[in-house]
């Protein structure tokens, strides 16, 4: 016989997990099953520079992170395939001045 969760316990938050589509260029993390999504999308300028163009979450899901876990998820893609940045999103701006690691320092073109 299959238990149901008490109610509560179903207002418990995924984690958050970052899905990298490479073909679209974008960052996304799926909420609420697959209908709504926050996504982070950015473009090649160069052979070796992306420019990380805009963050968006739903109104409804803002302040609980999401947007700092697709900002690291595209500086580490920017560190790991060896590539310059160019922040066009305030929020990418705003994530490498609050987490001024060497490694994202680096990779930031002027």
């Amino acid at each position: 016989m299959a238990h149901s969760a008490p109610l509560g316990a179903l207002e418990q938050p995924c984690p958050i997990r970052v899905e990298h589509d490479r073909k679209r260029r974008q960052f996304t993390v799926r909420l609420n099953g697959c209908h709504d999504r926050a996504v982070l999308l950015y473009e090649y300028v160069g052979k070796k520079t992306v420019d990380l163009q805009h963050t968006e979450v739903p109104d409804a899901y803002r302040g609980r992170g999401i947007a700092k876990h697709l900002a690291k998820a595209a500086m580490d893609f920017v560190v790991e395939e060896d590539l310059k940045a160019h922040l066009t999103c305030w929020y990418i701006q705003k994530y490498v001045k609050e987490n001024p690691l060497p490694r994202y320092l680096e990779r930031l073109q002027p």
